[in-house]
């Protein structure tokens, strides 16, 4: 991987940490507990916990990626950065470029 390809991954890193922070504040808010107090019917109520939940395990997702892409940006710079961690091969560049995160090849992954 070379330098410009370094610097276009490193810009699609921050792009993607900026888009999840994002949604992880979008989540947090959803995930506010819901006061019992609130005369939002039963059937409503069992719902709101239900989407509650939904964005429960969302935001534990969205967190686990942020962390990925955190730790990818700062990798970005050194030499084994782009390789396979099972097999020591390169990642191809649209695999990183869609999923910049990527510690496998795809044959790898599979």
């Amino acid at each position: 991987m070379n330098k410009e390809e370094k610097q276009l991954l490193k810009e699609k890193i921050e792009e993607k940490i900026k888009e999840t922070q994002k949604k992880v504040a979008a989540l947090e808010e959803a995930t506010q507990p819901i006061a019992p107090e609130n005369s939002i019917g039963r059937v409503s109520r069992m719902d709101t916990i239900n989407n509650k939940s939904v964005s429960e395990a969302a935001l534990r997702i969205a967190k686990k990626q942020l962390n990925s892409l955190k730790l990818a940006f700062s990798k970005v710079e050194e030499t084994s950065f782009g390789n396979c961690s099972n097999c020591k091969k390169s990642i191809q560049p649209a695999r990183l470029m869609f999923m910049p995160e990527s510690t496998l090849c795809i044959r790898c992954a599979k």
